[in-house]
């Protein structure tokens, strides 16, 4: 039975993100949320031979609010960008952001949670994994994008991720 467990917080991840999917708060939708969840852990488990290591998962709702947070913001400034700006005008640029996560869990999550910012996109992860390549829609100044990216989700997602 661990063995099927092994996941229980995508487990229930995913049986959240399918409820929402439908919109049918019932019990049956959850418990077959939850037959999903165990189903694609289970089917997936073979490409997490370690599984993943969450040290501080109740970290995680903090982390999901500034980024739903974040999202909503940029939402604005990119609407702002487009209907206000000339293309020309827009200091687009690629910025190369260092990493100090050594999770390849926690590295996606981060190049996950980039692109979902609008303005922001993930175009690639270095061989090594040190290192992950960002286009900024706008920035005036890179080594300050990269010091935010690194303060509001980096450090957030080391105390998430052993």
């Amino acid at each position: 039975m661990r063995g099927v467990l092994r996941h229980p917080v995508l487990i229930a991840v995913l049986a959240l993100v399918w409820v929402l999917l439908i919109n049918d708060f019932s019990w049956g939708a959850l418990v077959f949320g939850l037959l999903l969840g165990v189903g694609i852990t289970a089917i997936t488990s073979s490409w997490w031979p370690n599984g993943v290591k969450l040290r501080n998962p109740l970290a995680m709702i903090e982390y999901a609010g500034i980024v739903l947070w974040d999202i909503v913001v940029s939402n604005v400034q990119v609407a702002y960008l487009v209907l206000f700006r000339r293309g020309d005008s827009l200091r687009s640029q690629f910025v190369t952001v260092p990493l100090a996560l050594e999770s390849p869990e926690a590295i996606a999550t981060l190049a996950g949670t980039i692109t979902m910012t609008p303005g922001t996109l993930s175009a690639d992860v270095s061989a090594d994994g040190r290192s992950l390549l960002v286009h900024c829609l706008e920035t005036t100044d890179p080594a300050d994008t990269v010091a935010g990216i690194k303060s509001r989700y980096e450090s957030r997602l080391m105390r998430i991720f052993a």
